[in-house]
């Protein structure tokens, strides 16, 4: 597959040979942006800010605390105290949970399939999140029993640095005890792959989102997919190009 081959070239390995899978939540597990949307907006205009619905999608992965930050800095030139971006963000999450209450988020279609195939391909599955949202992070191991474990989940209270600095999928990958060149990312977000991108990582794009692919691929996405199902159909064509480029990388050593 070209996709695997200009990766390797890209970060200079001599091999690609995955070990585990590491998903984003938002828009790659659940359906959960147009709450995250709605929520973000509803926050930021409540203490005076400007948060287009979209934004949420913009900004997805970074953690809430530092896209508040961010938005105050570029709108209001100031730079907030890490209280007073708490004590916001808990009022975006606040709105978020009374929201889910009514409009719950329901699993991406195929990621079930998805996930399953890749445990009965050996695979590890890891999520890495920039939430720090309840609500959802309850669910994992409830609508994933026995694909999901506790200890391979990265949230935003795990890492110092948000996406999309690598070190969420750094630490991912340390709960998984692989290296970059064993690791696959699946992201739907710019930051997200961006993060994914900058650990060395296989990167893929599932375009849930309003965002265009131009976008995503400018990120540096490895595949772009129009979505999580699309990913599950081709998980076998994917895994058979993987175990045949091994083969050939094996027979020339």
């Amino acid at each position: 597959m070209k996709a695997i081959d200009l990766y390797k070239v890209r970060h200079g390995f001599g091999q690609f040979c995955p070990k585990a899978v590491l998903f984003d939540m938002d828009g790659v597990i659940y359906d959960s942006m147009p709450n995250h949307s709605v929520s973000w907006h509803d926050a930021m205009e409540h203490y005076g800010l400007d948060m287009p619905f979209e934004g949420a999608y913009q900004y997805e992965g970074m953690r809430g605390t530092e896209t508040i930050k961010l938005l105050t800095c570029e709108q209001w030139h100031k730079e907030l105290t890490n209280q007073e971006a708490e004590e916001m963000y808990a009022y975006k999450s606040a709105l978020f949970a009374q929201r889910v209450k009514n409009h719950p988020a329901n699993m991406m279609p195929g990621i079930r399939d998805l996930m399953q195939q890749i445990s009965d391909d050996g695979l590890k599955i890891c999520v890495v999140t920039g939430s720090g949202q309840h609500t959802l992070l309850d669910r994992l191991l409830s609508d994933f029993d026995g694909l999901l474990c506790k200890e391979r989940i990265v949230t935003a209270f795990d890492v110092s640095h948000g996406k999309p600095h690598p070190e969420p999928y750094i630490k991912g990958m340390q709960k998984c005890g692989v290296s970059p060149y064993e690791a696959i990312v699946v992201e739907n977000a710019p930051l997200g792959i961006r993060a994914g991108v900058a650990a060395q990582c296989f990167t893929i794009a599932a375009n849930t989102g309003p965002l265009p692919d131009e976008l995503l691929k400018a990120e540096g996405a490895n595949l772009v997919l129009p979505s999580i199902k699309a990913l599950s159909l081709l998980w076998p064509e994917f895994m058979t190009s993987v175990r045949q480029e091994l083969g050939t990388t094996r027979g020339n050593n």
